[in-house]
């Protein structure tokens, strides 16, 4: 069960995605969609995504500003075992704790190897920044880690989402945004500016136009309405549809 909702705070995120194999497109990313909608049923808002490198410097200077900033920092990738999985060390740099093995890692992974199994490559996925809580892996076994604010996850996507389902009944939750979606049957361009008007009326509501191509009706949108507050939310999609039918009486 996730921790009750603050309801005088909104819970903010940032994802970090490591990896060269994403930078090169070698791999596509299939975890940030998922985060964002996961957090988003929570109540936490995702407001940043960062994509960096397997690169120490990069990696440090991302988490330190994302942690500074936001609530909570996902990351997802390089805690594998191989030479370029560095993300636990640069975490560790990040707060300025040391890493070492970890005696509560180094039995899980007892757990699924046998001693002789348990070789340098896959030794590295048991050491863990000094003061790190472990993020259990019901999957592979070998844990992520959560450290102050920051949430580390493995890159592949069922074991990261197996780590997201661990964490979830401990974070902060604020209040669930609310979402109301309104199908324009006219052109971006014909509505535009009014949609404008009814944003700056009404600023606690988030207020997005989608286009999309209607086989039947040609370019079309979807205005799509979000608020934590439901009589807010009410008032701006009557306005929204008011408007619709004043401009498509005009066309």
């Amino acid at each position: 069960m996730t921790a009750a909702p603050n309801e005088s705070a909104i819970v903010t995120a940032a994802v970090l995605v490591i990896g060269d194999e994403i930078l090169s497109g070698r791999t596509k990313d299939k975890n940030i969609g998922y985060i964002a909608e996961y957090l988003t049923g929570l109540g936490i808002d995702l407001k940043e995504v960062r994509v960096v490198a397997d690169d120490e410097a990069a990696i440090v200077e991302a988490v330190n500003a994302l942690r500074h900033r936001w609530t909570y920092v996902f990351t997802t990738g390089g805690i594998g075992p191989t030479h370029d999985d560095i993300t636990a060390e640069c975490v560790a740099k990040a707060f300025g704790v040391p890493i070492g093995y970890d005696p509560r890692a180094v039995a899980i992974m007892r757990e699924r190897f046998a001693e002789h199994e348990l070789n340098e490559a896959r030794m590295r996925m048991t050491r863990i920044p000094e003061g790190a809580d472990l993020v259990l892996n019901k999957v592979s076994r070998a844990p992520g880690f959560w450290l102050g604010n920051v949430v580390v996850m493995a890159g592949i996507p069922t074991v990261m989402q197996a780590m997201l389902d661990e964490v979830a009944p401990k974070l902060k939750t604020g209040i669930k945004v609310l979402s109301q979606t309104v199908r324009a049957d006219a052109k971006e361009g014909d509505i535009g500016t009014p949609l404008g008007e009814i944003a700056k009326a009404y600023p606690e509501v988030a207020i997005g136009s989608y286009p999309f191509f209607d086989e039947e009706r040609g370019p079309n949108a979807n205005i799509v309405l979000r608020a934590r507050d439901a009589g807010k939310l009410a008032d701006a999609t009557a306005a929204v549809q008011d408007m619709l039918v004043r401009v498509k009486a005009a066309l």
